[in-house]
């Protein structure tokens, strides 16, 4: 299943069926003197427009690569493309069977298939991915190619525009076309020549059947001054966090080291019971306004066997006290 752009802008789906029939007596014989081949190839095509609504039906024969007669459902009847593919057409036109065979495969072959593979082809879409960039580094103000990468899209039915300062541009675009990838996904590359100006604003224009509204990518003409500007302002503001980050891990480690108690905090203090007074951990020494400092053993007059709150030093922090078990 290919999907391709018709210039009239609608999708196009075409089911291709190729029979390939090798004929040379000679090869059958084993004879290497000879190097020629003759190469008969029939194609199936099936095209579908708005779904299966409109179906064009196409049986094309191929002689060395070359087409010479086909039949097309939109005519109804078949119609030589060479000299080669005349007689056939005048004969099979005269056989009535055979062309209410082929007129039938628009329903029998095309619309009957068409089922089977729809859900995984016309259906699918993948968003492309759009970037742009100049083709070579050189000051502006020198001619230069810029390009327009669309990768990675899902059906091959895209439009790529190029824009300067909102203008349309299509003098100068270059494409590469439509590339396979290989994995059901397409590529393109469509370029644009120009003098870049500097403070010129460049746009790609993307629009595609993944998407409801045009994918926009932009590219600004800077002079190398600016550039300069720029990476300078973006040095100097990373250089910044640096020294910020260094200075605030300065000052909490300097806060953990000073002890501060807080006057409305509870506070933990571990105790020994072989020596009866407690000692302050200084994990949970914080308190959020009117802190001081003092020494780590603080005496506390409890009782080793009481787990509770009393009041220490002036009355008016609380000391919460928990027991630590010997080991």
């Amino acid at each position: 299943m290919v999907c391709l752009k018709l210039p009239g802008g609608s999708c196009m789906a075409a089911l291709t069926v190729t029979l390939m029939v090798l004929s040379s007596p000679l090869a059958l014989t084993g004879d290497t003197q000879r190097k020629s081949r003759f190469l008969e190839q029939a194609k199936s095509e099936c095209h579908f427009f708005d779904g299966t609504e409109q179906v064009r039906f196409l049986q094309r024969y191929f002689y060395n690569q070359e087409e010479f007669v086909r039949f097309d459902s939109d005519l109804g009847e078949f119609r030589a493309v060479t000299e080669l593919g005349r007689p056939d057409a005048v004969y099979w036109n005269s056989q009535k069977d055979i062309l209410e065979r082929e007129r039938a495969a628009v329903d029998t072959f095309c619309r009957h298939n068409y089922g089977g593979v729809e859900s995984f082809t016309v259906q699918r879409r993948v968003q492309p991915k759009v970037t742009v960039y100049p083709a070579k580094t050189q000051p502006l103000q020198h001619h230069n190619l810029l390009v327009c990468s669309v990768s990675g899209f899902y059906p091959g039915s895209i439009e790529v525009r190029w824009f300067r300062n909102g203008q349309e541009e299509k003098a100068g675009v270059v494409s590469t076309g439509l590339i396979q990838n290989g994995d059901w996904t397409f590529q393109t590359l469509v370029m644009l020549e120009t003098v870049p100006q500097s403070g010129e604003v460049y746009t790609c224009q993307v629009e595609h059947p993944s998407v409801t509204s045009p994918l926009t990518v932009e590219w600004r003409a800077r002079s190398e001054s600016a550039q300069s500007k720029m990476l300078s302002g973006v040095g100097g503001f990373v250089l910044g966090l640096l020294f910020l980050g260094a200075g605030l891990f300065i000052y909490f480690r300097n806060q953990k080291g000073e002890e501060p108690l807080g006057a409305g905090s509870l506070h933990r203090l571990f105790w020994r019971r072989s020596y009866g007074f407690a000692e302050v951990s200084s994990q949970y020494m914080s308190g959020p306004e009117q802190s001081f400092s003092f020494p780590k053993r603080v005496q506390c007059p409890v009782n080793p066997e009481i787990i509770s709150a009393w009041l220490l030093c002036q009355g008016i922090i609380a000391c919460g006290l928990q027991r630590q078990e010997e080991g």
